[in-house]
């Protein structure tokens, strides 16, 4: 008796194990969170399109009324990245809540507009500020989880390039463009290049960043 029962039990486990394997990317999704934005796209270099999820928290303490734009969802977002491996998903790595709300205040100027996508095996997380510029961020599938290998941004006002800045944390190099033309129409820009060396221990894992409106990439 007790050896069936124990084969019962492994024959449930497997089959349950098999069913939880089989599923498709909506059902990653925890429980009060809803599915904000989804995409595909090859993150680890296997030839395989994988899964990217955006979730948004679901709360109806986070909803509030502005006097200018009505009701505005607060909640904050987050990302589940899947690895697709024939017709199953796995989780590669999640964050419930390391991005605020598309409703933030942006003061004199809209908020910032968040993009998330995969190109070359790479993932990218950008800021688009119209016409004040953008700031992305590149992570690399390494060490079980997605690290940060590079950071680029570009300070604009209107079609015109103020400054931009390329890091990249793998070679600890840092890159500073600075247009000396204050008359410059777009186009008309005069930089001045200079480069220094990033003081860094480690990668930063998205597993482990808490906000990315707490990212200050000024400090290095």
């Amino acid at each position: 008796m007790k050896n069936h029962l124990t084969l019962t039990a492994l024959l449930f486990l497997i089959a349950t194990s098999s069913f939880a394997q089989n599923k498709t990317p909506e059902e990653f999704i925890p429980e009060g969170y809803a599915l904000f934005e989804k995409s595909f796209g090859d993150l680890n270099t296997d030839g395989v399109e994988d899964c990217i999820l955006l979730i948004k928290k679901i709360d109806s303490t986070n909803i509030v009324q502005d006097e200018y734009r009505g009701e505005l969802d607060r909640n904050r977002r987050g990302i589940i990245l899947l690895f697709k491996n024939k017709d199953t998903y796995t989780v590669a790595v999640k964050n419930y809540d390391c991005f605020s709300s598309e409703n933030e205040d942006g003061g004199v100027y809209y908020a910032p507009e968040l993009s998330v996508y995969p190109r070359n095996n790479k993932l990218y997380v950008e800021y688009s500020h119209g016409r004040y510029g953008y700031w992305k961020y590149t992570f690399r599938y390494q060490n079980s989880d997605f690290e940060l290998i590079g950071y680029d941004a570009s300070s604009n006002y209107g079609p015109v390039i103020n400054t931009e800045t390329s890091i990249n944390f793998s070679t600890k190099k840092k890159r500073t463009r600075k247009n000396t033309n204050e008359d410059a129409d777009s186009g008309e820009e005069v930089f001045e290049e200079t480069w220094s060396t990033v003081a860094i221990n480690k990668l930063l894992k998205l597993s482990e960043i808490q906000d990315f409106d707490e990212l200050n990439m000024y400090d290095y």
